[in-house]
């Protein structure tokens, strides 16, 4: 289906079930990464030499160029693939990958001496603010981090919670039978107090001991090229880079063609992650959907065009490419609804 060659091993199988993600090493070159970002300080219009000039903290940059993630990350995707049951149910708009690069900068106050307490941080959340969830939403399928910069500890890695994916699960799975909305993204527009509820709810169970355990923690650290593969519950949150290193990441989704099955036959990596954590790993019974689906306009798109346009303002006046990386091709924002 995708080579032998870049099949998941048993125990990175294994390790996924147990812990909700994968990290791949190495799945792209420092030479392909730095030619995908190469105008991101032009864009930014910040001069890596001269921290004065970086914005503060983390930023959500928009898309410009899409690239093939199955020719620039061939590892990367076959686990991708593989993870959720093959590459037949990928969406196909899943299968690249656009320039919307995260940095994250630090502030300027922040030491890396600092102690980092991954259960002070408060942006913990699931992704996916673009659709209603339900147990099954095909939209968010997995969570992808490839990483373009290298990260060390305490340098603004993402953090991850692998008990928040039985959370996850079991609250979507609890308030749904299947029929009606149970959870809705943040910032939704059909839910006006409902990001300060999300947001209570998520950071009680990562202040509750009791719920997430201390070892369940981990930072998303590695090398230029590395990439996580996450399960689409795991909560997770921005990090404080306390050594004030530029970390550069993407959150390329990974979104089905249809939603997720239960009913236990032939169950991806996924699905069976997901139905172990409910407690029933042979299926759920008589599993069906009934009730439509709805996809949202978050107010990040409106956001990022603005962004565009101002980036777009800088690369011309600076004379400088949007990216240097061959292949890479014009997004097409209609046919990448996230």
């Amino acid at each position: 289906m995708n080579g032998d060659q870049h099949s998941l091993t048993e125990e990175q199988k294994e390790f996924f079930l147990e812990h909700g993600y994968v990290k791949l090493p190495q799945c792209f070159t420092r030479e392909q990464s730095d030619a995908f970002s190469s105008s991101i300080w032009a864009r930014l219009g910040a001069d890596p030499n001269d921290k004065s000039t970086w914005p503060t903290e983390k930023i959500n940059m928009p898309g410009h160029t899409i690239i093939s993630c199955k020719e620039f990350a061939p590892k990367a995707y076959a686990g991708m693939c593989e993870l959720v049951g093959g590459e037949d149910r990928i969406a196909d708009f899943c299968k690249d990958w656009k320039d919307g690069f995260i940095p994250n900068f630090g502030k300027p106050e922040y030491s890396a001496d600092e102690e980092l307490d991954y259960r002070t941080l408060d942006n913990w959340h699931n992704d996916g603010d673009w659709f209603v969830h339900f147990l099954d939403s095909p939209e968010q399928a997995l969570l992808v981090i490839p990483l373009f910069s290298d990260i060390k500890p305490k340098g603004g890695g993402t953090v991850l919670c692998t008990d928040g994916v039985g959370l996850v699960a079991r609250l979507l799975y609890e308030q749904t039978d299947g029929t009606t909305p149970s959870l809705l993204p943040r910032d939704s527009p059909e839910l006006p107090k409902g990001d300060p509820e999300r947001r209570r709810i998520w950071n009680s169970w990562v202040r509750d001991p009791s719920l997430t355990r201390d070892e369940s923690f981990c930072e998303a650290v590695g090398e230029v090229g590395d990439v996580y593969l996450l399960h689409p519950f795991m909560l997770h949150s921005a990090s404080r880079n306390l050594r004030r290193e530029i970390r550069i990441i993407t959150n390329p989704p990974v979104s089905l063609k249809e939603p997720f099955d239960y009913s236990g036959v032939n169950p991806s990596l996924v699905e069976q992650k997901t139905l172990r954590e409910l407690g029933h790993p042979e299926g759920i019974p008589n599993w069906k959907i009934t009730s439509p689906r709805q996809r949202l306009t978050p107010d990040r798109i409106r956001i990022q065009d603005e962004m565009k346009r101002k980036e777009l303002e800088r690369l011309k006046a600076q004379g400088v490419a949007v990216t240097g990386l061959a292949g890479a091709k014009e997004l097409d924002s209609s046919t990448y609804p996230s």
